[in-house]
């Protein structure tokens, strides 16, 4: 018999998985009310990032509905979204922590080579942003061309690629379920602020604010789609057999990175 490859499944997926037999066996009766995120996230001994994009899977999937304010409920899964293998869909956070890690090294470098070419295709995007309306298909076209724009500043055509094919996965249907709870003009607004802290550093040739502006824009982001859903306060003991149940998967994951100061409310990009 052949070998057959194997898949180094990701951590969210194993959570997805742990909760859907949970749900196909009983566990959680349709109608009931999951554990908190925090819940889950002490008993599986992980991220709540990581739980959350477990849960904004299974909401993909059409196996739970996230009410914010009230909480996470097992629903029938009738109706179950048809979408990509799972095996091929990033997680939105693993997403942002690929960007931030990426793009803070381009917007130093950026700060150290831009010309003025590469300024004026920086501030038109910024332009574009201030006069469009959001959440809409036309504001995702010129956030996409900022970070772009800044990328190509390097006169690097691989880094124009990946950075552009890494913004493009906002489109995954994971990171636009996710988006969907948190987008909104107010903070459209506080990420055009934050692009042009990027922009200031890089136009006055500072690499090391230039960096850190990017970090922080991007670790913001993360930030931003981390935001309680509202239902922590709301969460008393769950319905249905969901309230009995005395399962607690566990997966064992890295030690957590130390979390960067909290900030204000306001939209990922």
């Amino acid at each position: 018999m052949p070998l057959e490859a194997v898949e180094a499944r990701r951590l969210y997926r194993q959570v997805a998985d742990q909760l859907r037999s949970l749900i196909d066996s009983g566990e959680y009766a349709v109608g009931s009310r999951l554990p908190t995120e925090r819940e889950l996230a002490e008993q599986l001994k992980i991220s709540r990032p990581t739980v959350r994009e477990a849960l904004i899977a299974l909401e993909v999937e059409g196996r739970l509905r996230i009410r914010v304010g009230s909480g996470i409920y097992v629903i029938e899964p009738a109706a179950v979204a048809a979408t990509a293998p799972a095996s091929v869909i990033e997680g939105p956070f693993e997403l942002l922590r690929a960007r931030e890690f990426l793009e803070s090294a381009i917007a130093e470098e950026a700060a150290r080579v831009a010309t003025k070419d590469d300024l004026a295709r920086i501030d038109a995007s910024l332009v574009a942003m201030e006069n469009v309306e959001h959440p809409g298909e036309a504001s995702m076209v010129h956030d996409r061309a900022f970070h772009v724009a800044i990328a190509g500043s390097l006169g690097n055509a691989v880094l124009v690629r990946v950075v552009g094919e890494l913004f493009d996965q906002r489109l995954n249907p994971y990171f636009a379920q996710l988006a969907h709870y948190f987008e909104s003009p107010g903070t459209w607004r506080t990420a055009l602020d934050e692009h042009r802290a990027v922009r200031d550093a890089i136009a006055a040739h500072d690499p090391g604010a230039a960096r850190e502006a990017m970090r922080d824009h991007l670790a913001r982001s993360q930030e931003r789609f981390a935001q309680n859903f509202g239902a922590e306060s709301a969460a008393g003991p769950s319905s249905g057999r969901a309230a009995r149940s005395t399962a607690k998967p566990t997966i064992p994951e890295r030690a957590p990175k130390k979390k960067r100061a909290a900030s204000s409310s306001a939209r990922p990009r």
